[in-house]
């Protein structure tokens, strides 16, 4: 089991959820894991983070599988213009690889937003660490368990 699976594994423990992590095979993109889950594209919860260019914080903004994060609104929660973080930048902060950064169990606190509309849900599905590995969780679990700020972030996706 890698670092960062058992990082997830472990918190998902630690707050009383005892279903594990499962082995989907390669879910890179949200469609991929909605198809491993078996469950609605918007059930995806993506962890998109994102670099202040003034200060280089990073940022994680917790969007339902069909939205996109809208930059100008992201920058304005952030208080900074944004860019894509590298990935890098991604894996120093959070301790994840892109493909597989969970919402949770990061390596050093990130300031975070969840998208409403994942509330719209009984259950959604996360990365646990790596590309392989999602777990299930309700919205509710999900943003007291990440301390993330709901807030209006996105549009939906065009398809990119």
């Amino acid at each position: 089991m890698s670092k960062s699976l058992k990082r997830v594994t472990a918190a998902l423990a630690e707050a009383g959820l005892p279903e594990a992590p499962v082995e989907v095979g390669q879910a890179r993109t949200a469609e991929e894991a909605a198809l491993a889950a078996g469950c609605a594209l918007d059930q995806i919860v993506k962890s998109i983070i994102f670099a202040g260019e003034e200060s280089g914080a990073v940022y994680l903004f917790l969007t339902a599988g069909g939205n996109r994060v809208d930059p100008g609104l992201a920058a304005s929660l952030a208080g900074e213009p944004l860019r894509r973080a590298s990935g890098e930048e991604v894996r120093a902060r959070t301790g994840f690889a892109i493909g597989g950064v969970a919402p949770i169990a990061h390596a050093a606190p990130v300031p975070s937003w969840f998208d409403p509309r994942l509330r719209d849900f009984d259950e959604v599905w996360a990365a646990a660490g790596t590309p392989r590995h999602i777990f299930r969780i309700s919205p509710e679990q999900l943003l007291a368990l990440s301390g993330a700020r709901e807030a209006a972030f996105t549009a939906p996706s065009d398809g990119a």
